[in-house]
């Protein structure tokens, strides 16, 4: 049960939430469809990835397991795929440039200024774009926020992975806009 009253308390983490106060909801979802799915070299399946990856090291299980679901409806993965985000993906084969942006991420989750100048020339070495530098900051930066939205009012989330599976299979075909 969340820490407020909210308008449906049937809909499950940041979902309950965007229907309870729609004004800022829209705001909220405009951005996640941007950062997720809007122009971009690295994928979105990449980069519902990095959302998964700074969502598990929040400990926020709603965002981590729904976001890591909407990676494997855009990889063609199973719900087992949200289990190899939280060990690292030793299972998924991830590019060396990927690996450096989720290690910036990371680092973004522990507080911005924990990125280094190592950390951007790492990506660099491995062929990131500054855009994509940026937006890993930013989709990492946006997920810390929206992690303390969903567990700092105690939303409810589905404990197993396969729950998950058919809002990221929306999520991936109908993006953020549609809920």
């Amino acid at each position: 049960m969340a820490h407020i009253q909210l308008l449906n308390d049937q809909l499950p983490g940041i979902v309950g939430l965007l229907d309870y106060r729609k004004e800022t909801g829209q705001p909220l979802s405009a951005l996640a469809e941007i950062l997720l799915r809007g122009e971009s070299t690295l994928t979105s399946g990449e980069r519902e990835m990095i959302a998964s990856y700074v969502s598990y090291k929040n400990d926020c299980h709603f965002c981590h397991s729904s976001h890591g679901a909407a990676a494997a409806a855009h990889l063609n993965k199973d719900a087992n795929f949200i289990d190899d985000i939280k060990l690292g993906f030793v299972k998924t084969q991830v590019s060396p440039k990927l690996r450096t942006l989720l290690n910036i991420a990371a680092h973004v989750q522990q507080g911005g200024k924990k990125v280094t100048e190592a950390d951007i020339a790492a990506a660099r070495s491995e062929g990131a774009t500054d855009r994509e530098i940026h937006d890993t900051v930013l989709i990492a930066a946006a997920f810390c926020m929206y992690n303390r939205y969903v567990d700092g009012l105690g939303t409810w989330a589905p404990p197993n992975n396969e729950a998950y599976m058919p809002m990221g299979e929306k999520l991936a075909k109908q993006g953020y806009m549609s809920f």
